[in-house]
């Protein structure tokens, strides 16, 4: 029995995690509410949780690049959620600005780096959602380095964009699932 027939296929989990999650987010960052418990719950379970159960399943469906995908930005959301709440309960300082442009940087490295890879296939969706979400790590970082509020408020709607397209390609392969089992 090959068990990659058995299993459905778990990227619109982790993309609706993903989308859904940087589309609140950035409705903050665009300053429409504040960053309160909807969005760091958000962030533990659906962008984190949901996404890191996503790279589980990729992993034993063989899927290397989703492995890697879901795991690492679910661990990210959890991480970001973590810097917000850990200083608050006295486990540990805030991070200096350049500490959270270093971490803001080094994600978007990583996230340009997965983008490139997705530039050796055909799959326009993948390269939209990685080239939107390198480009919002890299509006971040230098909104926080220059403490510019109209790059944040930039990064914001860049960001909004970029969940937007992760929702819409779930919602195209859970329909395209639907569809080929009907």
């Amino acid at each position: 029995m090959n068990i990659s027939e058995k299993l459905a296929n778990p990227a619109p989990l982790g993309l609706m995690g993903f989308g859904m999650t940087t589309v609140l987010l950035n409705l903050h960052n665009v300053g429409i509410f504040e960053l309160g418990s909807m969005i760091l719950a958000m962030g533990i379970f659906y962008g984190g949780l949901a996404q890191v159960i996503a790279g589980i399943l990729e992993f034993k469906k063989g899927n290397t690049f989703g492995t890697t995908a879901f795991t690492s930005y679910g661990m990210f959301w959890i991480s970001l959620v973590a810097l917000r709440i850990l200083p608050k309960l006295g486990l540990g300082q805030a991070p200096e600005t350049i500490a959270m442009v270093a971490y803001l940087g080094i994600w978007g490295l990583f996230t340009l780096g997965m983008f490139l890879i997705t530039l050796k296939g055909n799959n326009k969706q993948l390269q939209l959602i990685f080239g939107t979400l390198a480009l919002l790590f890299i509006l971040l970082a230098l909104g926080d380095y220059t403490g510019s509020a109209v790059i944040k408020t930039i990064a914001g709607y860049e960001g909004i964009f970029c969940g937007i397209t992760a929702i819409g390609s779930a919602l195209c392969q859970v329909k395209e699932s639907v569809v080929s089992h009907n």
